[in-house]
């Protein structure tokens, strides 16, 4: 699926990289978990972010068991359209297992790879191997005006 904003998104994104490991947070060049480099792509795109996500711990998809990351990206991108039809420039979800809420997000890069804010470590380009790969949960295209 393609998208006006795929060169824009993978830009923003890439200059993100290199930027450390941070819980909760959502500055480039100074921490960033992997929702917070989403917020700031967004930002970036659009101005700001479209809701301010309340304090969450480490664990919080395994011990809410709500889908609270895939349901915002519901509201805020649309229908997921699937990895077989994801494009560079597109947000996607991972859950760990199947009957898990949605825990990680990144945005697919060329090249069957993707760019993500990696615990313990920091924003950085991932080949997207088999064991990743397995755990996309949804593929969304950013929209094209902010919401």
């Amino acid at each position: 699926m393609t998208d006006c904003n795929t060169g824009r998104v993978l830009e923003i994104a890439a200059s993100w990289i290199g930027t450390p490991y941070r819980h909760q947070g959502s500055t480039k060049a100074v921490g960033c978990d992997c929702l917070g480099l989403i917020s700031g792509v967004w930002r970036e795109l659009y101005g700001q972010d479209p809701e301010l996500p309340p304090a969450y711990a480490r664990d919080w998809a395994e011990r809410s068991g709500d889908d609270r990351l895939m349901k915002a990206a519901l509201r805020h991108f649309g229908p997921s359209h699937g990895l077989e039809h994801a494009a560079p420039g597109d947000l996607i979800l991972f859950r760990w297992r199947p009957e898990y809420a949605a825990k990680h997000a990144a945005i697919l890069d060329h090249g069957g790879h993707f760019i993500h804010a990696y615990e313990h470590a920091a924003v950085l380009r991932s080949p997207l191997v088999a064991s990743w790969r397995r755990r996309v949960a949804g593929a969304f295209a950013f929209p094209c005006h902010g919401r």
